[in-house]
């Protein structure tokens, strides 16, 4: 079904990038912390299609097994990448969600530290696997789950996010250990 056309004659073309559905919230969850929100973004149809398409862009017709989302809005992106990819998808969560034997990994955060895990299961040796998350700070969740999806032998073929912090570096720490990074949009600041 198509829309109707506007009394003037011409259709409203909506310009929107990514980047304009994500609202920014000042001091949160501490004082001096810009918290880009992407529930604005996955609240509205048409940005949400937009950022599920744009993160398997450059992987549609890739080789690719499994998506891999990590917790927690890693899994709602993830989902639907998997999906519009036909493909199975595999969470990676933080220590103590997942039921059944686990591998796990320690992973340091700019205050402390915490584990991520996967079912030992999740994948087979070989196989090739994208990781999707919504944002890239430190790098330091992303490197866990890349460790844990190749402890199990799989191959990440790229690492998609939403947005990237380059000012914290996960973009160089991931590239840096050679692999690909996709983020749709780039934000100064922490």
């Amino acid at each position: 079904m198509t829309s109707p056309t506007p009394p003037n004659g011409k259709r409203n073309r909506d310009t929107r990038t990514v980047r304009d559905y994500i609202r920014t919230i000042v001091d949160f969850p501490h004082e001096g912390i810009l918290f880009r929100d992407v529930t604005t973004l996955f609240a509205d149809a048409r940005g949400f299609r937009m950022a599920v398409d744009q993160l398997l862009t450059p992987y549609a017709g890739e080789p690719i097994d499994k998506v891999v989302g990590l917790e927690a809005r890693g899994f709602i992106l993830g989902g639907a990448v998997a999906h519009q990819l036909s493909l199975g998808f595999v969470p990676i969560r933080k220590k103590g969600k997942l039921p059944g034997a686990v591998l796990s990994q320690p992973y340091a955060l700019e205050y402390g530290e915490a584990v991520m895990e996967i079912h030992d299961d999740a994948l087979q040796p070989g196989e090739r696997v994208l990781i999707v998350d919504d944002l890239l700070a430190t790098g330091g969740t992303a490197a866990a789950g890349i460790k844990l999806c190749e402890r199990l032998g799989a191959e990440v073929v790229g690492c998609a996010f939403v947005i990237d912090l380059p000012e914290l570096g996960g973009r160089k720490l991931l590239e840096g250990l050679g692999y690909e990074v996709h983020a749709l949009t780039e934000f100064d600041g922490a």
